[in-house]
């Protein structure tokens, strides 16, 4: 990993925590693949972080933008897959 994680410095060190555990959940989708339950727990934690949809878009926007992974194509083919299905992205 060559980049940093988009990060607030409003977010307590739990927080910050958890939301890189959410990112790395996205590599491991591109790198070698990861159980769907594992990444939606991850995700709703996320979310509970960054509650909003537009924070959201700016936060995985820039991670996109640093790492290459799309979280919102990841999360998507997530949220369509059965629910032990492993989520290896392309």
């Amino acid at each position: 990993m060559e980049y940093q994680y988009p990060i607030d410095i409003d977010w307590s060190t739990d927080e910050i925590v958890a939301v890189i555990k959410f990112f790395e959940c996205i590599e491991s989708c591109y790198e070698k693949g990861i159980k769907r339950n594992e990444l939606m727990e991850h995700y709703r934690v996320f979310k509970k972080i960054v509650p909003s949809i537009a924070e959201e878009k700016k936060v995985c926007g820039e991670f996109e933008e640093v790492s290459g992974y799309s979280a919102y194509r990841t999360i998507k083919k997530a949220k369509e897959a059965d629910e032990h299905q492993i989520i290896k992205m392309p």
